[in-house]
């Protein structure tokens, strides 16, 4: 008989048979309201009739997983919490098309682990992420070298808004920015807070983000986009020039105002004002590949 991962009973009794419990320290939540994975497996793109592969980054008790199984071809699930293994082999008995790994996705090859479990094919992310881990995990899958086809993650709110904002709004941060440089944003679908157990204090989103196959923009290097996006938003309430003479202390203003010049941008201007194209232009006047 299939179980349902989303009673609240049911998710009591395996945490209890397996001798754990909620760990706040893991920032885990357990979603009680089984519309919520259904409809984020039914994001998934498909290509034709061939079913995805799914890396899913924490499965906890396989309430997405399950559903995962469903509609993909295979899924890697990588799981931190080694406690939660048992439970894991019980709730994904019926799954034949999922294997688990623990492991700390951080730390993980993925394009090993694509190669390992998907033939070196292309693969989607899904992921339940807790909140405290949302920018690391997000950076580590857009930076690397094995790119997802699609990224679908359940982030809070708030980081949906930012993640999704454009130049100029009160939300675009530095985040916003180094993601755009890897893909494009949508905002799925809002998952409010009592649809977990435990009941966080803030509601969520669902997201997709799309990486670009190749930049979109040229950089000079990657390094001092980051930096050039760190120093633009370290201090939002400094002008650019202050902001990034702050964080390129060889550049002097005078030619950083020459820069904004040659840019056709004010003195003045702010770093929140600027799409990632143009900080990716920016790159290439302050390592000399466009001279002044």
């Amino acid at each position: 008989m299939k179980m349902n991962l989303t009673d609240i009973t049911t998710i009591k009794s395996l945490l209890e048979t397996a001798d754990t419990g909620f760990k706040k320290s893991l920032g885990q939540n357990f979603l009680i309201n089984p519309a919520v994975p259904k409809k984020i497996a039914a994001s998934l793109k498909r290509d034709g009739e061939n079913p995805p592969n799914v890396l899913e980054i924490g499965p906890g008790i396989g309430t997405l997983t399950v559903e995962l199984s469903a509609v993909a071809g295979r899924v890697a699930a990588v799981e931190i919490d080694g406690t939660l293994m048992p439970i894991l082999e019980k709730t994904l008995a019926g799954c034949p098309n999922v294997k688990v790994i623990n492991a700390d996705i951080l730390k993980t090859d993925i394009g090993k682990l694509a190669q390992e479990e998907f033939g070196g094919g292309e693969f989607s992310v899904c992921a339940n992420l807790p909140y405290y881990i949302t920018s690391p995990i997000l950076m580590y899958l857009l930076e690397g070298d094995a790119k997802p086809r699609e990224i679908i993650i359940m982030v809070q709110k708030e980081v949906a808004q930012r993640l999704c904002s454009s130049p100029g709004s009160a939300e675009y941060g530095a985040l916003t920015a180094a993601a755009a440089w890897f893909g494009e944003c949508e905002r799925l679908f809002a998952v409010s807070a009592g649809n977990f157990l435990p009941k966080p204090k803030v509601d969520s989103e669902v997201i997709r983000i799309t990486p670009f196959k190749s930049p979109p923009f040229k950089v000079s290097s990657g390094g001092t986009l980051r930096r050039v996006i760190r120093g633009a938003f370290a201090r939002r309430r400094k002008t650019l020039v202050n902001s990034i003479t702050a964080e390129f202390p060889n550049i002097e203003k005078e030619r950083f105002v020459k820069i904004l010049s040659a840019m056709g941008l004010p003195a003045d201007i702010r770093g929140e004002r600027l799409s990632v194209e143009r900080f990716a232009e920016m790159t290439l006047y302050i390592d000399g590949e466009i001279p002044l």
